[in-house]
């Protein structure tokens, strides 16, 4: 049986690893606070430009554009963003494990790019065709780590190495809900064209000259808008787990006292009792 010290040792080692808890979710917060801000400033942009790219692939003639047309190669790259740190809960865990479901389906015909340290160290432990990595860029999400992101991506689809492009990321819904998203990032799929702009053909430049333009654009806010859905998706499910951690230490605490406090009536009561022996011993 533990000791009433080992006991009281063990209530001032938990009340410590909540105090720690409750910071790291106060810092989770502040972050997700400011990330989110910029999150939906990034949205609407982001969106817009990429349905006016999705529009004028519409157009037969821009179909065989680079960035449409179906590739040879019959390789595919998925590009999973996980995080740097862990201590988010289950938020690493259910990527990675979609990312391995997705590359089984293509047995010896996918790669994987790890945007993120988690996921890097998991796969490459376990050998599998990491074909490029970037970690330790999370503290400060920015366009210009979104540009040097697309670019190597774009390039290896352009050079004919890949035919589809996938990206696994999950998107921010709340702070306690998360959406894991496959998203098919090369070639763009067209989106569906609403009624109210069916009748609309003309456009100014000419659309080979708008598609080089803002597809690259395109491309790159929306890297940086599924960088920043990441970051914030990981922020709340960091302060999900930070507050189970300290309600879980609150409990464990609770349940320590109670234990330490028998114990020392336990330990009161017998040393009474020896007391009181001891004074009928020398009374006979």
């Amino acid at each position: 049986m533990a000791t009433l010290r080992e006991i009281k040792n063990r209530i001032d080692s938990v009340k410590s690893t909540q105090q720690i808890t409750k910071a790291m979710k106060m810092v989770a917060a502040a972050k997700l606070r400011k990330s989110q801000n910029n999150l939906l400033e990034m949205r609407p942009y982001s969106n817009n430009l990429f349905r006016i790219t999705s529009r004028l692939a519409q157009i037969p003639a821009n179909k065989k554009h680079r960035f449409f047309a179906k590739s040879t190669s019959k390789k595919t790259l998925f590009v999973l963003i996980t995080s740097d740190r862990g201590l988010c809960g289950s938020f690493n865990t259910n990527l990675i494990k979609t990312a391995t479901e997705e590359m089984n389906n293509y047995p010896g015909k996918s790669q994987l790019v790890t945007l993120g340290r988690k996921g890097f160290e998991f796969f490459t432990r376990r050998n599998y065709p990491v074909a490029g990595k970037y970690i330790d860029f999370f503290n400060k999400v920015s366009t210009a780590d979104a540009n040097k992101i697309t670019r190597y991506i774009v390039d290896l689809y352009v050079q004919k190495k890949f035919g589809k492009i996938f990206i696994i990321y999950n998107e921010f819904q709340s702070i306690i809900h998360q959406n894991i998203v496959v998203k098919q990032f090369l070639p763009v799929v067209p989106s569906a064209v609403t009624e109210e702009e069916q009748d609309y053909q003309i456009f100014e430049p000419h659309p080979q000259m708008m598609l080089d333009e803002l597809i690259p654009k395109a491309l790159v806010y929306s890297m940086n808008l599924i960088l920043l859905e990441s970051y914030c998706a990981e922020q709340g499910a960091r302060m999900t787990a930070m507050e189970t951690a300290s309600d879980n230490a609150k409990d464990m605490i609770k349940s320590l006292v109670l234990f330490y406090n028998k114990a020392r009536q336990a330990a009161i009561t017998n040393e009474l009792n020896e007391i009181v022996s001891g004074a009928e011993a020398l009374r006979g």
